[in-house]
């Protein structure tokens, strides 16, 4: 059985079960909050729980090392989506201690690629196109610091609501301790 085929049995028996029914909610979140944090498997029920929040009160994104990279990406415009049309009036940036972003070097991920076939000859296509596939594949240097270039690209964003706290916090993945970097409400 394929890891799809079981996912796809246990879903059936989910629905047959109905079980379904306790994760009902709005779109909307309950506590008026949009999180952006790193896709760690480590977080996916640590994160919610440290920080008391439930399913239904928060709106969620998450991707590798709770980056935003461009202001007017798909990460930028969730947070936008979620404060105009899902009701969200606030945004946490919640980094991680030992984040595999941390200390990312391009020649790891391109050696990799090589390895499974991609042709690396591509990228010489892609620099006459403009883009910089060595900064697009690079980490960054402490969380911290990670943390708070977040919150200042969420804070200049020309769409943001004047009146929008945004806060910047690093959580342990193994104690779910949290600390505040950035108090948005400052």
């Amino acid at each position: 059985m394929t890891l799809l085929d079981s996912i796809i049995t246990h879903n059936h028996q989910f629905i047959e079960k109905k079980e379904y029914e306790k994760y009902q909610t709005t779109r909307f979140p309950d506590k008026k909050l949009v999180i952006l944090t790193c896709m760690d498997t480590r977080l996916l029920e640590l994160l919610p729980s440290a920080m008391n929040v439930k399913n239904g009160d928060a709106k969620i994104i998450k991707n590798a090392g709770a980056v935003i990279s461009h202001p007017f990406g798909s990460i930028m415009r969730s947070i936008l989506v979620a404060l105009y049309e899902l009701k969200a009036d606030e945004v946490m940036i919640v980094g991680h201690h030992g984040c595999g972003m941390a200390g990312l070097e391009p020649n790891s991920i391109l050696q990799k690629a090589e390895e499974r076939g991609v042709d690396l000859d591509i990228l010489k296509k892609l620099e006459y196109s403009g883009i910089d596939i060595n900064k697009f594949l690079t980490g960054f240097q402490t969380v911290e610091e990670s943390v708070k270039h977040s919150v200042e690209m969420v804070n200049q964003h020309p769409l943001l609501p004047a009146d929008t706290p945004v806060h910047g916090l690093v959580i342990c993945p193994t104690t779910g301790k949290l600390d505040v970097i950035v108090n948005g409400y400052k």
